[in-house]
């Protein structure tokens, strides 16, 4: 029996027929409570030519408490931004993830801005869930000679409250996936068995923005610092790569992360290059966010169902939204919100164990 396994519920949004904003798939969706205690949706809605924008649904559920599908509200991000907008005319505004950050008591959306240079990350706070305000993209010091803010970089997300980093500042904790040369996957997917592999290049990293005292401490113009590579590949089912994937939720083992990994296939070839993602679990130390209590040696979630293998890019599932099912008094059920082949989102359950398994 694998810990923590994923048990699919439904296929709980897919294209709308006759909506432009969604011809080419909704996916990657940020999930979170509302403050009226609604679940809310917030689904990559892709248009035309890869145009990507940030919709809002509620979710709905049925008499046994089973999400069964959304409500569409609307649009809350297009590209406007410089930095969300590229020459061609195209743009994007890609893969949210929301968290109520209790230090400056906001919602803050953690996005990718495809613009000029490449995707960044990018955030949006808010107070309601329907009226968004930019705060630009996310600043970095340099980490030894790299600057990580001339570096692509997606899959953010911020822990919910004030952490310590490394160096014992009181912080909020992002995680990021920085896209360095020579680490995607579309690309080295095709080289051979041995091919050199930096696996900082290839991991999941941690960074701090330090707290300042007072009511007024704000995101607006942060620098992330402190940074720390907190995972890179291990197993064979995340042998290209590894990201980030939902944002942490507390529970009783410490900080729970949905992770992906990417997974090249024995009879791939570099004519014919066949990869597939799936998800993964860690658990942080709740103090100590940097430091790994258990990990999943076997994916979670693999895709298997035809809308998994087949779609815009196949054989992929990718988590970015869960919720803890407080709500029916079931606090150690977690529903977890991921992408279907690029093409349509999916929602799947676990339970958190009594006791962390030893790896």
């Amino acid at each position: 029996m694998i810990p923590f396994k994923l048990h699919r519920l439904c296929t709980i949004m897919k294209p709308e027929e006759g909506n432009e904003f969604e011809v080419e798939g909704v996916l990657n969706p940020a999930v979170t409570r509302g403050p009226d205690g609604k679940l809310y949706l917030f689904p990559r809605l892709v248009a035309k030519n890869n145009y990507s924008r940030i919709g809002i649904a509620k979710v709905l559920f049925n008499d046994a408490g089973d999400p069964v599908g959304v409500e569409r509200l609307g649009v809350v991000l297009e590209p406007e931004a410089d930095y969300e907008k590229r020459p061609n005319g195209g743009g994007g505004c890609e893969d949210p993830r929301i968290t109520y950050v209790e230090p400056v008591e906001h919602y803050i959306m953690t996005y990718t801005a495809y613009g000029p240079h490449g995707p960044r990350i990018a955030m949006a706070r808010s107070k309601d869930l329907f009226t968004w305000e930019r705060m630009g993209l996310i600043g970095y010091t340099l980490y030894k000679p790299l600057d990580f803010n001339n570096v692509d970089d997606k899959d953010a997300s911020f822990f919910p409250i004030a952490l310590p980093s490394p160096h014992h500042h009181t912080s909020i904790a992002m995680l990021h996936r920085p896209l360095f040369p020579d680490s995607i996957p579309e690309e080295t997917v095709k080289r051979g068995e041995y091919r050199n592999i930096d696996k900082n290049k290839e991991s999941i990293w941690i960074s701090y923005f330090n707290l300042k005292e007072g009511k007024d401490t704000s995101l607006q113009n942060a620098k992330f610092t402190s940074h720390h590579c907190l995972a890179n590949p291990v197993y064979s089912w995340e042998n290209l790569k590894i990201g980030g994937g939902a944002p942490p939720i507390l529970t009783k083992h410490g900080w729970l992360i949905i992770y992906h990994g990417v997974q090249k296939h024995e009879n791939c070839t570099k004519d014919d290059p066949k990869y597939s993602y799936s998800a993964g679990v860690m658990i942080l130390s709740e103090k100590e966010p940097q430091k790994i209590l258990y990990r999943s040696t076997k994916p979670v979630l693999f895709p298997d169902l035809p809308e998994e293998k087949i779609g815009t890019v196949g054989n992929v599932v990718f988590p970015t939204g869960t919720d803890r099912r407080d709500d029916i008094g079931q606090p150690n059920r977690i529903d977890v919100y991921y992408g279907m082949a690029d093409d349509r989102i999916g929602v799947a359950k676990m339970t958190v164990p009594e006791s962390l398994p030893e790896n």
